[in-house]
């Protein structure tokens, strides 16, 4: 038998193959009776292209090209790798920066900052609610000197920074913008993101501060203010993370970080911000879970319904 001619009918080979796989579990029977997702979508014992017929030009499209499916850039991670850091600060702003200058030296490409509690939720360090989480979780950061250490002999203009900081995201930018204008530093060279994602703290992490309204406002004059101060700067990491942490499925995760990601547009808009000045600024955070098959799935449906979503 030649291995390499092409099949003959497709269906009448599965048609063949289920009652051997029949006869297979009743030799030895499977070790569940349901195999799932971790989205409890059942998964059926073998897929083909008859189990999924796709539209390529609609579904799938080309890399760099809408609906963004294989990716938003034409070469991808073959072009330029992703930048690399680690999520690291600890203790006060110097400890912190002798970590940072480390890490760089080893071959990081960027810093991703850690805040304590106490900066998360705009406490300063001797406040009695502060007691026992300072410089526990992440830095403290509770003035401009606090940022004028813990960035001591960085290279501002030449790295990126992540700041993983919400509900005071705008005080914490306004720091940093502040520390490099000392050094004359021009702002749009200073490259970076916020998380500024203040609808998934009340989703799933819980440090707000503010109600919703006055929260949303804060995060869009942070678009506003970037859109002209820091252009560089991506404004939100519209985080789905958190979510699927605190108990979410695949599905929800994608779920609740697109409906806020719509939450964050609408008021935008609503505020008088251009869409197309600011939405190529919008980051997205997801979690990259237990089930290869499953999450690239979800990175890929994800932009897919990004993108229609936006045209």
């Amino acid at each position: 038998m030649n291995e390499d001619a092409p099949p003959k009918d497709m269906r009448a080979r599965l048609s063949a193959w289920r009652a051997r796989l029949d006869q297979a579990k009743k030799k030895a029977p499977l070790r569940k009776e349901r195999f799932e997702t971790t989205a409890e979508i059942p998964l059926e014992d073998l897929y083909t292209a008859t189990d999924a017929p796709v539209d390529e030009a609609r579904e799938l499209g080309l890399p760099g090209e809408y609906p963004f499916t294989r990716g938003v850039q034409p070469t991808m991670y073959r072009g330029r790798l992703w930048t690399m850091r680690q999520y690291a600060g600890f203790g006060d702003a110097a400890e912190s920066n002798r970590r940072y200058h480390y890490l760089l030296k080893q071959g990081q490409t960027g810093l991703s900052v850690a805040f304590d509690l106490p900066t998360q939720m705009g406490r300063d360090p001797d406040h009695p609610l502060a007691r026992g989480e300072v410089g526990r979780v992440g830095v403290s950061i509770a003035s401009l000197d606090d940022m004028r250490l813990l960035l001591d002999g960085l290279p501002l203009g030449e790295i990126s920074t992540s700041m993983t900081i919400n509900a005071t995201a705008s005080t914490l930018l306004a720091l940093y913008v502040a520390i490099a204008d000392e050094r004359g530093i021009p702002r749009a060279k200073l490259s970076g993101t916020i998380q500024n994602d203040i609808l998934k703290e009340y989703i799933a992490r819980g440090t707000y501060i503010y109600p919703p309204r006055p929260s949303m406002r804060l995060v869009v004059d942070t678009f506003a203010w970037c859109k002209v101060e820091v252009p560089r700067w991506n404004t939100i990491s519209i985080s789905g993370y958190h979510i699927r942490e605190a108990g979410s499925d695949a599905v929800q995760e994608v779920a609740f970080t697109l409906a806020d990601g719509i939450a964050y547009v609408e008021a935008a808009v609503k505020a008088g911000l251009d869409v197309d000045e600011f939405a190529g600024r919008l980051s997205f955070f997801f979690n990259a879970h237990n089930v290869l098959v499953e999450e690239v799935a979800k990175y890929r449906a994800a932009r897919r319904l990004w993108a229609r979503i936006m045209r």
